[in-house]
C-alpha cells in the first residue's frame, strides 16, 4: 500500500503502508527511516507474541522507542498500560495493573515486575503485519483522580484514531511535510496524540528527545517545525527575544496567559493554538488568543451542554461511545460551540500545567512516619502556584524537627515525597500546626489556612 504524505493513515493500517525514504523520527543519533521502524516493530512484536502476560505496561524516556513498542503491544494484540511518570515508588504502586514491564534503558527496573528493554537497529523482520481491530485493542491511561489514588482511564485505538482525524481534519494542512518537536511527555494523552500518533500516521517526522529549555526551544524553531508545547515551558520564553519562525505552534495542559501568547507571537510570527481537554476527554476545545478571555471553540464532532451546576457534559465518539461524559469544569456558552471557562469545582487543579490531585498528595504526605496529620492548599507566590501544606507532626517527627531544624526537615519531607510524586506536586512550603483548623461542620477553614502561609 503505497503512502502519501498529503494523506492520512489510520492506526489499523499503518504498519501496511510503503513508506520509501520516509523519515519516522529524529535526534542526536540521526534520521531512523520507514524501513528501520517496520523492522524494530517486527522484532518486538515477535517477542511480545512468545509472552504470555496480557496486560503490559510501556514506559520509556525516548519517543521513538515509545513508539516502537506501543505498535509492537498492538499487533501482539496486548492491552496497553501508559503509567504517568516515571517516578519508581509511583510504577510500584501501579504494578498490581500489569504484569509486565516494557521501558527503555533510562527507566530503573522495578523490584517485583520483569521487565524487557526496547532496542533499534533490527534486520528486516519476517513478521507479517495484519490490519488492527480498533474496537478490540485497548489503550490504559493513568490520571490523579478525585480519590486520591491513580484513576484508570480506558481507550481504544477507535477513540484515539477518531481523535487524530479530528486533529488532521483542523491543522493536517497546516503541518504538512514539518518534523514535530515537544516539550511535553509521550506517557499522557495529549503528548501521546499530538507527539507521536499524529504525526506519524501522517507521514511528519517527530523528534525522539524532549526540549526542556526556553533556549533549546529557539535553537530548534524554524518555519519547517511544528512545536508540541505546554504553558509551563512557553511562560519562561520572556527572556527570549530572537524572533525565528515556527509553522505551528500547540500548547495544552491548562489557559495560556495571554501575555505569554502575544511573546510567543513576537518569536515566532505565530499565536498559539491553545487545546483543552483532559485524559478522560481527549482534546475537546481549541483557541488563538487574540484577546483577553477569548472563547474556546468546540472541536469538530464534539457535541456539549451545560448541566445544573453549569458544568460541561460532553458527546463524542472519541470520548464516550455510549452516551454523554460530566466534567467538573464549570463554563458560560456565548455561542453553539464556543464557551469561556470559570474553573473546576473538585479537588483536582492544575499547577504548572499538570493535572494534580490535591487528595493524591495529603494521602502521600499523611503516609510519612513523621506527619499524623496535614491539608494541602495552592498559593501563589511570585506570580507562579505551588502547593503548600499544613502539617501535624507525630512523636517522632516533632523529634525529626527539633533534631535537623527546619529547613533540613522540610528537605527530608521533600525528598520522601519524589519517591511518590513528581517534583511539582510535591510541596514547596511547609507550617507546623497543633490542628488543622476546621469549622463547626468539621470542614477544613481554608481562610485559615491561607492565612499561615501569608
Amino acid at each position: 500500500m503505497a503512502f502519501s504524505c498529503t494523506e492520512l493513515s489510520p492506526l489499523s493500517h499503518l504498519l501496511l503502508n510503503q513508506r520509501p525514504n520516509s523519515a519516522v523520527a529524529f535526534g542526536s543519533e540521526g534520521e531512523i527511516n520507514w524501513a528501520q521502524f517496520v523492522a524494530d516493530v517486527g522484532y518486538h512484536t515477535n517477542l511480545l507474541n512468545h509472552e504470555k502476560h496480557q496486560n503490559i505496561a510501556l514506559c520509556a524516556r525516548d519517543s521513538y522507542l515509545f513508539t516502537v513498542g506501543l505498535f509492537a503491544l498492538f499487533h501482539a494484540g496486548k492491552t496497553v498500560i501508559l503509567p504517568g511518570n516515571y517516578q519508581p515508588e509511583a510504577l510500584e504502586e501501579l504494578s498490581s495493573q500489569f504484569d509486565f514491564l516494557l521501558c527503555d534503558d533510562a527507566i530503573s527496573p522495578l523490584r517485583s515486575t520483569p521487565t524487557q528493554s526496547l532496542t533499534t537497529g533490527h534486520q528486516d523482520s519476517l513478521q507479517i503485519f495484519q490490519s488492527l481491530d480498533l474496537e478490540s485493542i485497548q489503550l490504559i491511561l493513568f490520571t490523579s483522580g478525585s480519590s486520591g489514588t491513580p484513576k484508570a482511564i480506558h481507550k481504544t485505538l477507535h477513540q484515539l484514531n477518531v481523535e487524530i482525524e479530528i486533529l488532521h481534519s483542523l491543522w493536517g494542512e497546516k503541518a504538512l511535510n514539518s518534523r514535530f518537536e515537544s516539550t511535553v511527555s509521550h506517557q499522557h494523552i495529549y503528548g501521546l496524540l499530538f507527539r507521536v500518533l499524529w504525526p506519524i500516521c501522517a507521514g511528519n517526522p517527530f523528534a525522539r528527545h524532549s526540549l526542556e529549555f526556553p533556549e533549546q526551544i529557539t535553537h530548534h524553531a524554524n518555519n519547517d517545525t511544528v512545536l508540541v508545547s505546554s504553558p509551563a515551558l512557553l511562560k519562561r520564553l520572556t527572556e527570549e527575544h530572537q524572533p525565528t519562525q515556527l509553522r505551528c505552534l500547540f500548547s495544552s495542559g491548562g489557559p495560556l496567559p495571554f501575555v505569554a501568547a502575544s511573546h510567543a507571537e513576537e518569536l515566532f510570527g505565530i499565536r498559539p493554538i491553545e487545546v483543552f481537554g483532559s485524559t478522560e476527554t481527549g482534546g475537546i476545545a481549541f483557541r488563538q488568543q487574540t484577546t483577553e478571555q477569548l472563547p474556546w471553540t468546540l472541536f469538530p464532532k464534539v457535541e456539549a451542554q451545560l448541566n445544573q451546576e453549569n458544568c460541561l457534559r460532553l458527546r463524542s465518539s472519541h470520548i464516550d461511545p455510549s452516551g454523554w461524559y460530566q466534567t467538573a469544569d464549570e463554563c458560560e456558552f456565548v455561542s453553539k460551540d464556543q464557551f469561556i471557562l470559570k474553573g473546576r469545582t473538585d479537588r483536582i487543579i492544575k499547577v504548572e500545567e499538570k493535572r494534580v490531585s490535591l487528595v493524591e498528595v495529603e494521602k502521600r504526605v499523611d503516609q510519612l512516619d513523621y506527619v499524623k496529620e496535614c491539608a494541602i492548599i495552592p498559593i501563589q507566590q511570585a506570580e507562579r502556584l505551588i502547593l503548600a501544606a499544613a502539617i501535624v507532626l507525630t512523636d517522632s517527627g516533632k523529634t525529626k524537627l527539633v533534631e535537623l531544624g527546619k529547613g533540613k526537615f522540610w528537605l527530608l519531607l521533600r525528598n520522601e515525597l519524589r519517591n511518590w510524586l513528581e517534583p511539582i506536586a510535591v510541596p514547596r512550603s511547609f507550617r507546623v500546626v497543633k490542628e488543622i483548623p476546621l469549622n463547626s461542620q468539621g470542614k477544613r477553614q481554608v481562610a485559615e489556612l491561607e492565612k499561615l502561609f501569608q
